[in-house]
């Protein structure tokens, strides 16, 4: 285990402990007003622990392609998915795009394509040092063409041009996009060609129900919801039809129906891997539930972390006692 990861650890504990310490007081104040917790802070009591909070699943995931989920270099099973896709619809030219493609091995979408079923593809990365890593990687590979360009969004280095410098297929039948920000917009401003496979990164932690589409800046890291992925593949005339943890599949919608799914509804293809709700009660206490953690820093959270008003301004003023 790194000493980073050791001391977010710790600290978790550390955290943990203290609120659990902080409820006990709260309890004993409540209870006994003449006790020394009484006498450290003066809560109301809202602070007392509901009863019941829990989050329900009224959904079951109905994808018929996650049985299909297997890693060779990928991290959510989207490997054995992808192979299983194009056994359903044949490739048509067999060339694949990739970015950023860190060392175009590493949780990488396309190695397995490139690597073990002879497919070309063209793999982006604009990070020098990971670029090294990315032409070592593919330094005897005739199949791979490797760019060391950060893609933006307008002008010589869109992905539009980018491909088009390349030579890539009209019609290419993979492009997997996976950038940890601006996801949404490449996607959105790629227009010049159709690829017959989007895979595209979406933030997990952002409810079904929530249309999110960060700044359109790439300073800016925190993604897109799967439902405004949804709205944007519709516009473009493409249809979800797997999700892994945080990958969509998309596919043109005169493809649709080969895949034999019975409906493609957002609740019936994934739920969030941290799916938080936020709501308050009668005197102003928020309550959070379903998401214990911040899912990259790690960091517990729990509803003591959201309050806005102090404890002695938590108070219901129609109360009949």
């Amino acid at each position: 285990m790194s000493i980073l990861k050791l001391l977010i650890k710790r600290a978790s504990r550390v955290l943990d402990s203290s609120r659990a310490d902080n409820d006990q007081m709260v309890t004993d104040a409540l209870v006994n007003p003449d006790s020394p917790a009484s006498n450290h802070r003066r809560p109301s009591a809202s602070d007392l622990p509901p009863h019941i909070l829990k989050k329900a699943l009224f959904y079951e995931i109905e994808s018929p392609l996650l049985q299909y989920k297997r890693n060779v270099t990928s991290q959510g099973g989207e490997d054995g998915i992808i192979e299983r896709i194009f056994s359903i619809i044949e490739p048509k030219n067999r060339f694949c795009c990739e970015f950023g493609a860190w060392d175009g091995k590493s949780l990488s979408n396309t190695w397995n394509l490139i690597s073990n079923h002879g497919w070309r593809g063209l793999f982006i990365e604009g990070n020098p040092h990971r670029f090294a890593d990315l032409q070592k990687t593919y330094e005897r590979n005739e199949n791979a063409m490797l760019l060391n360009r950060f893609v933006e969004l307008e002008g010589d280095n869109s992905l539009d041009e980018i491909l088009e410098q390349a030579n890539a297929p009209a019609d290419l039948d993979l492009i997997s996009i996976d950038i940890d920000g601006n996801d949404y917009f490449v996607w959105e401003s790629f227009a010049k060609r159709r690829p017959r496979l989007v895979v595209i990164e979406f933030n997990p932690t952002v409810p079904n129900d929530v249309f999110f589409v960060q700044a359109r800046s790439n300073e800016v890291h925190q993604g897109c919801s799967l439902l405004a992925l949804i709205f944007l593949g519709k516009q473009k005339g493409y249809e979800l039809i797997c999700c892994t943890e945080w990958n969509a599949f998309f596919v043109p919608k005169e493809s649709f129906d080969v895949f034999n799914i019975r409906d493609n509804h957002i609740n019936y293809m994934y739920s969030p891997s941290c799916d938080g709700r936020i709501f308050h009660g009668y005197d102003s206490y928020i309550h959070v539930v379903g998401m214990d953690k911040l899912m990259w820093s790690g960091h517990s959270v729990d509803s003591g972390d959201f309050q806005v008003l102090p404890s002695a301004s938590r108070r219901f003023v129609d109360a009949q006692r």
